[in-house]
């Protein structure tokens, strides 16, 4: 990886669960950007995130006031991050990557800057206005592993980003990611196996390629962002999501609670998830 570090920023922490999870490979040159218990691997290419990767511990977290101030993250060039323009004058959401609570934890100054860190523009992609429940569900699912967890370390590492595809429509000279992932890890046997769980959410329109085609051109007669769809959230093998990305997880797919399952992206190993008792754990 072809990296631009900050010094004073620790970032994602390997040995945070003890069992190692390293940094994803995209397999192409990244800007990586460490912050105060997160890391965000920016394509500079698509001006997004390739990937995140957020260290948490549920025994320490903090309730910090929110803040939406974002901001350009001075260590990037701003051609090379979406900044306030993409988001201007439309109903796209500046989503975050990295979630806010997840990163907020530890002494009341850190939890205060990872807060702050968190409205760095690279740590934002833009989603469909409105979320609905699966998107509700979707932002929830590091709570449901967490008290699953809660058992073992109290600590979890996620890793979240958009699919990067070729494909994707483009809006303001940015390409809108329809799809996006995570992988949830966290140790199990007292702290010394990695266990692992995927989800994409798919906010692909379902419409035929004709009313699609018909959609996007007068999305972009109009300035208006592409059509998108409602959210479905499933659960699905972690290959699939090192398939629909290209990065290389490490040690995650190995550790997959849905190993046995054949990958077959958006096919029958993708299970549907509608209320946090779907998500499988084990």
């Amino acid at each position: 990886m072809d990296a631009t570090r900050q010094d004073d920023a620790a970032g994602h922490d390997p040995d945070h669960l003890g069992p190692r999870v390293p940094l994803p490979d995209p397999g192409r040159p990244v800007r990586v950007l460490p912050s105060t218990h997160f890391t965000v691997l920016l394509d500079p290419v698509r001006r997004l995130a390739a990937a995140t990767v957020v260290d948490v511990d549920g025994a320490l977290l903090r309730d910090v006031p929110r803040e939406d101030d974002w901001y350009l993250d001075p260590r990037v060039p701003a051609d090379e991050q979406c900044g306030p323009e993409l988001y201007a004058h439309n109903d796209l959401d500046r989503g975050h990557l990295v979630r806010r609570r997840d990163a907020v934890w530890g002494d009341a100054d850190v939890a205060l800057r990872a807060n702050r860190e968190t409205f760095a523009y690279p740590n934002a992609a833009p989603q469909a206005a409105g979320f609905n429940q699966d998107a509700t569900l979707w932002l929830g699912l590091e709570d449901h592993v967490l008290t699953h967890a809660r058992a073992h370390r109290l600590r979890l590492t996620v890793l979240t980003g958009p699919v990067l595809a070729d494909d994707d429509p483009v809006y303001r000279g940015v390409g809108v990611p329809r799809r996006y992932w995570k992988v949830v890890a966290w140790a199990v046997d007292a702290g010394r196996t990695l266990a692992a769980a995927a989800f994409v959410l798919d906010q692909s329109p379902q419409l035929d390629d004709d009313a699609l085609a018909a959609a996007a051109a007068a999305a972009q007669a109009a300035d208006d962002p592409p059509p998108l769809g409602p959210f479905r959230t499933f659960q699905v093998p972690v290959v699939d999501v090192v398939d629909l990305t290209g990065l290389d997880l490490g040690p995650l797919p190995a550790a997959d609670v849905l190993t046995g399952v054949a990958p077959r992206s958006g096919g029958a190993a993708w299970r549907p998830l509608r209320e946090p008792v779907d998500v499988r754990l084990a």
